[in-house]
Order: structure tokens, then C-alpha cells, then sequence
């Protein structure tokens, strides 16, 4: 079933890149992808979505784009279920195949192939890693309101505004065994549940400013081995300017804040002890258009958070991605 789930996401993908002659002869005296970067690395705790987001839905306001993004986050957990269990250290690394897909004047098709391998190394100095495809997801947007094509020179705000909704498909890889020993359960290539969401984006902009809001919730199932991660909810604010550098180059510094709430997992209808929390963020970044392509940088960095318990911290994220805008 997950060979035919993923060879069906490889074709929508190979549709999308067939379109690819589209591509505007000036993109940037149009709206810029400068809010790619807003829905950057959202993932669950457990990393294991690896689609950032749940963060990898409505990037871009405005733009189509396909590309390549890599996703890079660092966390401490404990090597035990005691409070004075020694810290290990756990890299989750994704590399993401996405893309954004207009269908008609008013739907959008997000949709994101992960990739992922993950390391952590215990007190004794012994390590595990695991790497594989991760948890496709597809997410569709209706444009409740639509940017004007000469948005970016309007003497008056161009607001945009996308519902939406869509499925994680249980692609990657569950593995019960990856729940023992560590508090942190989220060591994993997927979820192995079929999962849902709601999603809404919106965004502002005036002459070369911008500010972009989105919020995510995602409902989990159980798996085949009774196993449930916690709902999740996402949010997240962010703020750009873009400069203009004659008419094929642009570069747009981004700062944002953004945070996660997780519900406790459950096993056999049971709460998991040490799961769920929050955690909020401050967002730096900035990308670079050339013609039809998009490069961005971007960190995440804790203000706050309290994750399975105090049992697990988040250290940094860090994200790039190249994108050919369509």
C-alpha cells in the first residue's frame, strides 16, 4: 500500500513539473515567494511528520512553485524515565520534495514527499539511526481572497485568505522498538497513522512590506500497533520586506514568531506519562529571487517551551530550500 500511496504522489508531482514553461518572464514585479519561508519547519515533537511542516502547507501565499528543501532540527532528551537520567543527543534531518499546485483561478494543491535520517547518540556513546521516506502529505486550498496581479505597485493593502484541508499518509516507517529506553517516542520515520488537518493562511501586503499568518491543526489516529501521537496545533506570524534589485533579482529579510501545542499520545486508549507540551519560537530568515527561482535560509530558535514533561528540548532548527517558481 505505501509503494502505490508514494508512486501516486511521484505523479502528481510529474504532472506539476510538466508545467514548468510557464514560467513568468518577470516574476519579480508580481508577488514575490517571500512568504515561503513563514511555514518553514513545523513539525511534530516527534519530528517523524518531517513535513515541516506540518509546517510545509501554504507556502507561498501567491506562488507555484516545485523544489527541494532540507530541514535540520537538534533535540535533548532523557536517556531514561528518571530526573536524573543523563541527556543524549538526537538529530532529526528531512529532505523535502515539494511543491505547490494551482488548479483553476481559486484551489491550490500543497503537497510534500519527505525523506529522512535521523541519529542519536546514548551516554554510553552508543548510537542508533534510522533513515527512510517519511509521511506524504496532501493539503488543498480554496483562495477565499486573491492577491490582484499588480498587488506589489497597488496604492492600497492586497489581502489574501486560504481555508483548507488535507491528509498525512502513513508512508513512513513506525517502529515499536524506537519507543523504548528514550522518553522522546517521536524517534520514528512516520507516525503509521492516517492522519487529517485543517489549515488556514492569511497575508497582508503594501507596496514591497508584508505580514503573513497561518495556523494549522492536525488530527492523529491510531496506528496498527495502538498507537496514537497526540493532536497538534501550529501557528505562526511573520513579517518581510522585500528589496528590488532591477527586474530579476530580489532579496527579502524575514523576521516571525511561531509556536506548537501538543496533546499526550495514548497507547492501547491509554495516556502516554512524559508526551505532549508546547514550545514557541522566534524566526529569522531570508531569501534571494533570481527570474524564477527562490533560495532561502532560515532558523528557529526556543523562547519557551515545556515538551513531554520538561523531558525534552528542542536546541535549534535550521531549513534552506531552492524553489523554481512556476
Amino acid at each position: 500500500m505505501k509503494i502505490y500511496i508514494t508512486l501516486f504522489f511521484l505523479l502528481i508531482l510529474g504532472i506539476h513539473a510538466g508545467t514548468s514553461n510557464k514560467t513568468p518572464v518577470n516574476p519579480c514585479t508580481k508577488t514575490t515567494s517571500a512568504t515561503l519561508m513563514m511555514f518553514d519547519e513545523f513539525c511534530d515533537t516527534c519530528g517523524c511528520s518531517g513535513n515541516g511542516g506540518s509546517m510545509g502547507f501554504g507556502t507561498g501565499l501567491n506562488n507555484n512553485f516545485i523544489g527541494l528543501r532540507y530541514i535540520a532540527q537538534r533535540y535533548q532528551s532523557r536517556d531514561g524515565i528518571f530526573a536524573n537520567s543523563p541527556w543524549i543527543d538526537e538529530h532529526f534531518n528531512t529532505l523535502q520534495l515539494w511543491t505547490q499546485i494551482p488548479l483553476g483561478e481559486r484551489f491550490i494543491i500543497n503537497a510534500v514527499l519527505p525523506y529522512q535520517f535521523h541519529s542519536r547518540e546514548f551516554a554510553d556513546n552508543t548510537e542508533q539511526s534510522i533513515n527512510g521516506i517519511g509521511d506524504a502529505t496532501i493539503l488543498g486550498f480554496y483562495q477565499i481572497l486573491k492577491q490582484t496581479p499588480d498587488s506589489i505597485i497597488s496604492i492600497k493593502p492586497q489581502h489574501t485568505l486560504q481555508l483548507g484541508g488535507g491528509i498525512k499518509m502513513p508512508t513512513g516507517k513506525f517502529d515499536e522498538a524506537n519507543l523504548e529506553g528514550s522518553v522522546n517516542p517521536s524517534f520514528q520515520l512516520g507516525t503509521g497513522s492516517w492522519d487529517y488537518l485543517l489549515a488556514a493562511n492569511y497575508g497582508i501586503t503594501h507596496r514591497n512590506w508584508g505580514l503573513s499568518v497561518m495556523a494549522n491543526y492536525t488530527i492523529k489516529s491510531k496506528n496498527d500497533k495502538e498507537y496514537r501521537f497526540g493532536n497538534q496545533f501550529n501557528y505562526a506570524l511573520n513579517t518581510y520586506k522585500t528589496y528590488y534589485f532591477g527586474t530579476n533579482f530580489a532579496l527579502t529579510p524575514q523576521l516571525g514568531v511561531g509556536g506548537e501545542y501538543f496533546d499526550k499520545n495514548e497507547a492501547y486508549g491509554l495516556e502516554v506519562a512524559d508526551t505532549g507540551g508546547n514550545a514557541f519560537f522566534g524566526k529569522l530568515g531570508v531569501e534571494v529571487n533570481f527570474k524564477q527561482y527562490a533560495l532561502g535560509v532560515s532558523t528557529m530558535l526556543p523562547i519557551a517551551q515545556d515538551l513531554n514533561n520538561g523531558k525534552v528540548e528542542v536546541k535549534n532548527r535550521f531549513s534552506v530550500y531552492l524553489n523554481i517558481n512556476i
